[in-house]
This record gives structure tokens, sequence and C-alpha cells, in this order.
């Protein structure tokens, strides 16, 4: 950790990590709920599936927060869906929970190592 550097909330840095990689793929412009979810499986090589009651209410909460905003517009297949565009405040989140979750995986490799 760097000099001045606060510690994480370990609890909520965990807990965040749906938050952070939804932030992430928001960053690369708007998408809806089903794109979400699906951009997230393939950069994850489909190890990681999210399904819509873990989704949806991570969504909600960023939109609560200001991290995120939403409209409802047609979708590729022309029915109409929630589109969410990731906020200034998301942006400055997104850098927080990125440097975050950087220092938190700097210290358990350092642990593996030397355990």
């Amino acid at each position: 950790m760097s000099k001045g550097a606060k510690p994480a909330d370990k609890g909520a840095l965990l807990q965040g990590t749906l938050d952070l990689m939804v932030l992430r793929i928001l960053a690369s412009g708007p998408k809806h709920g089903f794109a979400i979810s699906r951009r997230l499986s393939e950069l994850s090589g489909e190890w990681l599936q999210v399904d819509e009651g873990s989704l949806y209410p991570c969504l909600y909460r960023l939109e609560q927060r200001g991290c995120l905003r939403s409209e409802v517009l047609p979708s590729e297949n022309k029915r109409r869906a929630r589109y969410y565009t990731i906020t200034r405040i998301g942006e400055e989140e997104l850098q927080t929970k990125s440097e975050n979750w950087r220092q938190l995986t700097g210290v358990v490799s350092a642990v593996l190592k030397k355990g």
C-alpha cells in the first residue's frame, strides 16, 4: 500500500466485486441488463454467469448511488429495454474500486507467495 493510502473496507470490497465489474463494462458504453450479463460472461471466458437476481439489484443499487443512469429505449430486437449509462460519479467510483481491487489482489498474492 502506498504511503498515505487508507486501507480499504475489506468486507465492502469483496461484496462490491460485481459493482466493479458492471461499472467497468458500462465504461465502454451504454448497455441493457442482458447485454451486461452476456459481456460479463464473455470477458470471463464463460466462467461467470450472473443471474437476474444478482444483476438487477446491483444495477438498482448503483443507480440509487448516482453511479448509473438509465432510460428505456428500443433494443436490437425492437423491444423496449432499460439501458444503463455510467455517470461521472460512477467513473470516479470505478477508479476508486479498481485501485482498491489492485491493492487487495497484491496483498493476497504476497500472502500466497510467502505462506
